[in-house]
């Protein structure tokens, strides 16, 4: 279970620097995430999904080298030690490995332009080569519509084996798994070539790609992934509980449901690339949306601040992620209501890991109020959620302890307070 964390924005690096990559000076920045590994451990947690780190022009995904973190964040030394206190701790470590894209200040890319075709750089990218010659602006396919993200050719080997160069350097090092970004922008039939190479020397190593849309379990058998984010039910919870629509959110989890035959899910309330749950959906249900993430199917994600009921908008704008992805103070703040929630929540799950690949029942449906049941043959947990203003009473679904939320349960069933939510087991 995984607290994710961008790491310019969290350690108050300058996002949008005028300065050249090679001429900034080294700020040892990513020691200020230590401090906030106990808090990983306190909320139940045992993962540290960091955003990019390598070195980029402005916000981690136009990388200029994989092979060297950013020097906004310091150096491998800074690296080595933060992996080093999270495994001290039980913490493990994947980092997000961009390799769809790489930015337009890339060495590899700046050969190209300065030699055209013939540059021994030309077979890393995706370009249109017909009718192009040196001296010509390169036309390169960018990453949708950005054109400082310059696409890597995935059909081609050079690609290929730049990314199993760059995931098992820090394999080597000692980090744990990859998040893939934009996996969903790249041919799975690449994912299938490079991770059974990474996977000869490190069987071990955990992939979740970064899957916004398409057939999830298709691209999972076709890339040997071990897994991809789960956007429909961050939406589903979203939109079901900010329109007051139980039936989306009901649709969601029997969707889901349907790919536990093939893997286990990548789910989320939060992430770096979106308006907070709380934002979203309302800070009197941020509990609502964590009961579900924690309740269903899934290798659950939280997002740094989400455990605190931090708001912020994103907007379609240059900029406009910055709100979602603040400085984090010092230290972790004193525990919220929220933060509380979290931990139960978490430490619910601990308790029942077989909710990892669990089946979920919808057993009551209105507009405004569900019950959840997700269960073996030997253990049910119960999710009941009222997003009306009314108390609402609900099937208990044969549950006979309140574990977490709030409810009055008598006689086989669960009355919820005003915007009231539980979670039980049987």
């Amino acid at each position: 279970m995984w607290w994710h964390v961008y790491p310019l924005g969290a350690v108050g690096a300058e996002v949008r620097p005028s300065t050249p990559v090679d001429d900034r000076p080294v700020d040892h920045r990513l020691q200020r995430l230590v401090p906030w590994l106990d808090h990983v451990v306190d909320l139940g947690l045992n993962g540290l999904l960091l955003g990019p780190v390598f070195a980029s022009s402005t916000h981690g995904y136009d990388t200029v080298d994989h092979f060297r973190i950013d020097p906004r964040l310091g150096d491998e030394s800074d690296l080595a030690a933060l992996v080093s206190a999270a495994h001290e701790r039980g913490i493990r470590v994947v980092l997000d490995g961009v390799f769809n894209h790489v930015g337009r200040e890339h060495p590899a890319f700046r050969a190209l332009e300065e030699q055209g075709p013939g540059a021994p750089t030309a077979e890393l990218f995706a370009v249109e080569r017909s009718g192009w010659q040196a001296g010509d602006p390169v036309p390169v396919r960018d990453f949708e519509g950005h054109d400082i993200l310059v696409a890597l050719d995935h059909g081609g080997r050079a690609a290929e084996d730049l990314v199993v160069e760059v995931m098992t350097y820090w394999l080597d090092r000692g980090i744990d798994g990859w998040r893939l970004d934009a996996a969903y922008a790249v041919p799975p039939s690449f994912w299938a070539r490079v991770l059974p190479r990474v996977r000869e020397r490190f069987p071990e190593a955990w992939s979740s790609g970064e899957v916004i849309h398409g057939d999830a379990a298709a691209i999972v058998q076709a890339s040997t992934m071990d897994s991809t984010t789960q956007y429909e039910l961050w939406q589903a919870v979203w939109h079901g509980i900010a329109d007051r629509n139980c039936f989306e959110l009901a649709h969601a989890v029997e969707r889901h449901d349907a790919l536990l035959t093939t893997f286990v899910p990548t789910t989320f309330v939060g992430n770096h690339d979106v308006t907070r749950i709380a934002s979203a959906v309302g800070e009197r249900f941020a509990g609502h949306a964590a009961a579900v993430l924690f309740t269903v199917a899934g290798t659950p994600v939280v997002y740094a601040g989400d455990e605190y009921g931090w708001t912020a908008v994103k907007e379609e704008r240059e900029g406009g992620d910055d709100a979602v992805r603040p400085e984090l103070p010092a230290a972790p703040p004193a525990p919220t209501g929220l933060t509380h929630v979290h931990e139960a929540l978490i430490a619910l799950r601990r308790r029942n890991p077989w909710l990892h690949r669990a089946h979920t029942d919808v057993v009551h449906l209105t507009n405004t109020a569900v019950v959840l049941r997700t269960a073996t043959a030997d253990a049910a947990v119960v999710t009941a959620l009222n997003l009306a203003d009314d108390p609402v009473e609900v099937p208990a679904a044969d549950a006979t302890r309140v574990e977490a939320g709030g409810g009055d349960l008598r006689d086989g069933t669960l009355r919820l307070p005003a915007a009231g939510w539980a979670v039980l087991t049987a």
